[in-house]
Order: C-alpha cells, then structure tokens, then sequence
C-alpha cells in the first residue's frame, strides 16, 4: 500500500507530520493494508491567518475495484487533524469491509 502526502497551502509537510501520519495509518494499514491499493492524505489551510480549528486533513482510502472511502477531520493543527482522520477512515474501512464479507457470504 502507497501513501501520497498532498500539503496544500499554508501547509509545511514537515518530516515529523510525515511520521506521525504514518503512525497514525499504522493500524489501518496492518488490518487492511492487503484491501487497499493507496491511501492519498490532503491537508489545506481552511482559513488561514484567522486561527481556530482551520487545518483539514482529508484521507481517500482505494480499495481494490472499489471507490475511494474518504474520511477528514477540521482541527486547530495538522497532528490532531491527521490522528481524528486516521481513526474515521479505520472505523470507515472497517465498516466498509466488512459489509462486503457479509455480502459475499450470502
């Protein structure tokens, strides 16, 4: 499985937002790795200098021959965006997957 990291403006991808992001993708990728072909990170600057909980982070998860499962979060810092994501794309695919096992058993 592939990671593409797209920091969008206002964004620094920092080697340490890199290593949290993967960490975070950790699980995810141990229990559906296999499933997946990629998952794609955005991060974007909502409002700039205004403050708040302006940074986005968007996870797209591919799964092979299926569409992409999305899951993003809207926080104060790109660390706390990516670690809510990560967590809603795991229960997203968790959900997703199993759904399609129940599915094929039938």
């Amino acid at each position: 499985m592939n990671l593409l990291i797209n920091p969008g403006d206002g964004i620094h991808l920092s080697d340490a937002l890199r290593e949290h992001l993967q960490s975070k993708l950790e699980p995810v990728e141990r229990k559906h790795g296999e499933r997946l072909t990629r998952i794609e990170a955005h991060f974007k600057d909502e409002n700039a200098q205004k403050g708040g909980r302006d940074i986005r982070c968007l996870l797209e998860a591919h799964p092979r021959g299926a569409d992409p499962i999305v899951a993003d979060a809207l926080e104060e810092d790109a660390y706390t965006a990516a670690h809510r994501a990560a967590g809603k794309l795991d229960r997203a695919l968790a959900s997703h997957f199993d759904k399609a096992d129940r599915i094929r058993r039938d």
